[in-house]
């Protein structure tokens, strides 16, 4: 079986096939306001450089969210794409679990996503990967005291902008296929991004709905 692998949830593109149990390829790029631009050419490439087709992928997976709407659309779009037009299965990735399981630490597990406007996208697993807390887009200041409940954790995070004590999130590819792989699939045109927030939008919908009912 061959598995290939796409996370564009953060300013980083991440991707690799895996066969079987052995990790083929991987490319893992700071791509930030490129990202758009430069991840479908770096994944054809990729499948240039393993001599290996997208016709001979058996399954996809692929990271939605949460993290970066923009960054999130451009991942899920291509994944689709591919899914759809080959027949080949597709399973959806958490990007917080994903962090989880890559960082093989002997403590609590803290994955962290910047969320702008003082909040992160975070939760928090077990060193077996068991979830404690529930996956939430959240106020670091309200998270912190959740924290404080914990004896021992680990935060994850390749944002420069949390500024928290934390270890750089270097994906592990070939335990997050492992541990995602045999995941429900899903028909590619009913997968959908796991934003947690509401988009800038709808926040400002809802912030304009708010002050019409304070009148």
């Amino acid at each position: 079986m061959k598995y290939l692998y796409i996370d564009t949830s953060s300013a980083y593109l991440y991707t690799g096939i895996v066969e079987d149990n052995n990790l083929l390829i991987e490319k893992k790029e700071f791509l930030e306001h490129n990202l758009s631009k430069e991840s479908l050419f770096i994944v054809s490439k990729m499948f240039e450089e393993s001599n290996i087709k997208v016709d001979d992928i058996d399954k996809i997976l692929v990271v939605t969210g949460p993290g970066s709407f923009t960054g999130i659309r451009v991942g899920l779009t291509f994944a689709k794409v591919y899914a759809w037009a080959k027949n080949i299965p597709i399973i959806g990735v958490s990007s917080l679990e994903a962090m989880a399981v890559s960082s093989d630490i002997d403590t609590n597990k803290v994955p962290m996503l910047n969320a702008r406007r003082e909040c992160v996208y975070t939760a928090v697993y077990s060193k077996e990967n068991d979830v404690i807390f529930e996956p939430k887009h959240i106020k670091l200041s309200d998270f912190n005291k959740q924290l404080e409940k914990l004896d021992n954790y680990q935060i994850i995070s390749n944002d420069e902008e949390i500024t928290m004590d934390k270890i750089p999130y270097n994906p592990n590819i070939l335990e997050i296929v492992n541990h995602f792989k045999d995941r429900e699939e899903t028909n590619p045109h009913e997968l959908n991004p796991t934003y947690l927030k509401n988009t800038a939008a709808e926040e400002a919908l809802n912030d304009s709905r708010d002050n019409e009912e304070k009148y």
